[in-house]
């Protein structure tokens, strides 16, 4: 049978367990397909209160619209997959836009945008065992370290604990890594200056008790020339972070451009600024950031 959006509520309460029997049953795929690079589309925000997108402060709260261009951007020639939280993947799943492509769970959403206890950011999100069990094919943390912030403590020992668990079912797990700070107005920054960057990349590469199936999801500097001696600092594999295109995208494709260049990357991971593009345009924006990898 085929599941629309609008039957999704309609499906939920009447045979939720549909859910589980979608994912026993999704074709699955390795992680890196043939051309041996990775390009996702990201659409966990909401669930950290992240609702804004392409200046609109709740474009993302509509889940209609959200899904119908999920859907779009899955269909687009040369994306792997998605990273969202546990509803998001399971309406995908329902509506069978998860075939043949990678899923990716959101593990950690609890430091709320704009909240005092933003660094403590608790897992409240997929565990490891629950990717297992959906036969999701691996999970993403975010790792934001405030050295002001006892907070960031609880979330650095939270993210070595989901490593070991996510590399005992050999699940790859993509860490997310920020030096951050809070500003003059008590918001949470994160600092992607090249030493920033290369110290974040230092601590997550040393998480857990193996890196076997840890990744590194980093952002691009503004020097894109700044990004060899970033990611020299491990061998672990990483893509980048996609993040908001901004007034010029044109500079900020050819940021990516150059980086994925590089050895240790392996493709690119980007949400907000694929979805919701100025000109409300996804299969151009999707199709333009595909031709980059």
């Amino acid at each position: 049978m085929t599941i629309t959006i609008a039957d999704l509520p309609r499906v939920r309460a009447r045979t939720p367990e549909a859910i589980e029997e979608a994912a026993r049953g999704r074709a699955r795929r390795p992680l890196l397909g043939e051309s041996g690079r990775l390009m996702i589309v990201a659409a966990d925000h909401p669930a950290r209160g992240a609702l804004a997108a392409g200046g609109r402060p709740l474009a993302m709260a509509d889940r209609g619209e959200l899904l119908r261009r999920l859907v779009l951007a899955l269909s687009r020639p040369g994306v792997d997959g998605v990273l969202a939280t546990a509803d998001i993947l399971e309406d995908l799943l329902l509506l069978g836009a998860l075939e043949g492509k990678v899923a990716l769970g959101s593990m950690n959403r609890g430091g709320l945008a704009g909240s005092a206890f933003e660094a403590d950011d608790r897992f409240t999100g997929h565990r490891a065992e629950d990717l297992a069990r959906m036969r999701f094919d691996g999970g993403k943390l975010l790792l934001r370290i405030d050295p002001g912030d006892p907070g960031s403590l609880s979330t650095l020992h939270a993210a070595a604990r989901a490593v070991d668990a996510m590399a005992e079912r050999r699940l790859p797990l993509f860490v997310e890594p920020f030096l951050s700070r809070r500003d003059d107005r008590g918001r949470l920054v994160n600092d992607v200056s090249p030493a920033a960057v290369t110290t974040s990349v230092a601590i997550a590469s040393g998480l857990g008790g193996t890196s076997a199936y840890t990744w590194l999801k980093v952002p691009v500097t503004a020097d894109p020339d700044a990004m060899g001696p970033v990611l020299e600092t491990s061998t672990l594999p990483a893509v980048l972070l996609g993040g908001d295109l901004g007034p010029d995208p044109g500079e900020v494709f050819h940021r990516w451009r150059h980086a994925l260049r590089l050895p240790t990357v392996q493709g690119l991971v980007a949400g907000r600024s694929l979805l919701y593009p100025a000109d409300d345009d996804v299969a151009r924006a999707v199709d333009t950031a595909v031709g980059l990898l």
